[in-house]
């Protein structure tokens, strides 16, 4: 009946849905959940567009990925510039200046660079060799222990010595004022949502929601020539080899009788007792900085619990460990063998994606795959 089934209407199906049918191919899209656009599916509560399943801030440099999601939505201004929140000191970030200064009283780039230097020394780091040395020789010790160690070690259930150095080098560090999050060109959210921006990907494309894939796969796969597959690839064959693990999040969601709360989006907490991870103010993605947001006499607020995967649980952060990579590979090689299926996205490829690189990944796919 379809030329393509596509299981998950998130970024990556959304996309791969709407070139399918641009080439003129038939689509049927399915998703176990009662909505479209996966986890960056965004409701309105009380005038405020709630990102349901934690924060997203598209961000990217890749010119043709900006130009291709614009086709769907207006994008604002906004700018991410979280703060973190150690025992009520409050800190900026990224790392820059202004934390440098509140840190240590340095006011100019050689002072920040020599304090950094000093304490790189004193922990007699040379090749780092885990996340912990690795955050020491970017930022120095101070910052570690009070901005980098708790969080981390909430985040993700393990010692610093316990994880690799890659999951930090990404950080951005700078002696500069400059507190954007991203090295961005361009950076946004979509006015109106990202549910709308994915609604407008899936325009005409019959979408069919609350259908579980795997508990109906053969019926399912007789409706379609192939499947896109988004879902879990060690799910996709039964576990045959053990389950990958992930990261969960837990959110506890509160809508408030007062127009601001914390007057910033995000606000990191990054001592080890606080349980939670970050609090998001939904509002402030939609408004950014300025006074506009407090006309809304409500806020809506959400603090993220960082937890260890369970079965029935949301996977979110694939644990790129060696053990995992090798189970990786064996699930991999037996896709390798699904001719008639593409595994595709952050659970289908078991990878960390950013919005940006999926929507890269699914539109290379979509070259090679409707190239014909």
């Amino acid at each position: 009946m379809f030329d393509y089934l596509i299981v998950g209407a998130g970024l990556y199906g959304a996309v791969f849905a709407h070139k399918a049918k641009a080439a003129g191919k038939s689509v049927l899209v399915i998703d176990k959940r009662p909505q479209i656009a996966g986890n960056v599916y965004t409701e309105v509560v009380e005038g405020i567009h709630v990102h349901q399943y934690g924060a997203h801030i598209f961000h990217t440099n890749d010119r043709r990925v900006w130009d291709y999601v614009n086709r769907f939505a207006t994008f604002n201004r906004f700018t991410n510039s979280p703060v973190a929140n150690y025992k009520g000191e409050l800190y900026s970030l990224p790392f820059n200046m202004y934390t440098f200064n509140r840190m240590w009283g340095v006011t100019t780039p050689e002072e920040a660079a020599a304090k950094i230097a000093e304490q790189r020394r004193a922990a007699g780091i040379t090749e780092p060799k885990n996340l912990e040395e690795q955050a020491i020789s970017l930022v120095g010790t101070d910052i570690y222990e009070k901005l980098v160690k708790g969080y981390t070690e909430k985040q993700w259930g393990r010692d610093c010595k316990d994880l690799p150095a890659f999951i930090i080098k990404r950080l951005p560090v700078r002696l500069t004022f400059d507190n954007n999050y991203f090295n961005a060109l361009y950076q946004g959210i979509p006015v109106g949502g990202y549910t709308k921006m994915v609604a407008n990907m899936l325009d005409g494309i019959e979408v069919r929601l609350g259908v579980d894939y795997l508990a109906r796969k053969a019926e399912l796969d007789a409706l379609a020539e192939k499947v896109v597959y988004t879902g879990p690839i060690d799910a996709y064959f039964d576990y045959c080899f053990g389950p990958l693990e992930y990261r969960s999040v837990r959110f506890e969601r509160e809508l408030l009788d007062k127009p601001n709360f914390q007057g910033n989006a995000a606000v990191n907490y990054t001592d080890r007792q606080t349980p939670w991870t970050r609090i998001i103010e939904h509002k402030w993605f939609q408004f950014g900085k300025d006074d506009d947001g407090n006309d809304l006499p409500k806020t809506v607020i959400s603090r993220e619990y960082s937890s260890e995967w369970k079965p029935g649980d949301e996977p979110y952060y694939p644990v790129n460990n060696g053990r995992n990579s090798t189970l990786y590979r064996q699930y991999k090689a037996l896709a390798e063998r699904e001719k008639n299926v593409i595994f595709g996205g952050r659970l289908g490829e078991y990878k960390y994606y950013d919005m940006d690189q999926v929507i890269a990944a699914v539109l290379e796919m979509c070259e090679r795959e409707l190239k014909g």
